[in-house]
């Protein structure tokens, strides 16, 4: 029974990651899956941290709700840090030896910020397998 942390924002409601779950629960029915959603800062400098992660607390909960009516059970769905590497750091520091591997969902190349800051070639340093998903 594998636990995977699933890290994504705008691609956390998309079809492409309910697949990907889906086949990776088909491939072990007793997986289970938290959902990470690292907080988005509105545009320009100024925010409060407070109201950025309320959002992404928001966030975190309607896509597991999407992802649950796509037949996907989201065990947890949390808000995390801005920079994804962070938020994933954070969490696994938190739950050390808790997760199999690690799913990232982002945009496909050229709309996506989390590639082109490299976040899912960062993320092989946590020593987990990494699932990339490219959703559209």
């Amino acid at each position: 029974m594998a636990r995977y942390l699933v890290v994504a924002h705008r691609t956390a409601k998309s079809p492409e990651l309910a697949r990907k779950l889906a086949e990776l629960r088909s491939q072990d029915p007793e997986a289970r899956f938290v959902l990470l959603v690292p907080a988005v800062p509105p545009a320009g400098w100024v925010y409060e941290e407070g109201e950025i992660q309320r959002r992404a607390k928001e966030e975190a909960e309607a896509a597991k709700a999407a992802l649950e009516a796509q037949g996907i059970s989201i065990e947890e769905a949390k808000p995390g840090d801005v920079s994804p590497i962070l938020a994933l750091e954070e969490e696994l520091m938190a739950h050390p030896g808790e997760y199999q591997a690690i799913v990232l969902a982002t945009l496909p190349p050229g709309l996506s910020r989390w590639l082109r800051l490299d976040v899912h070639s960062q993320a092989e340093r946590f020593g987990l397998p990494v699932i990339h998903v490219i959703a559209h």
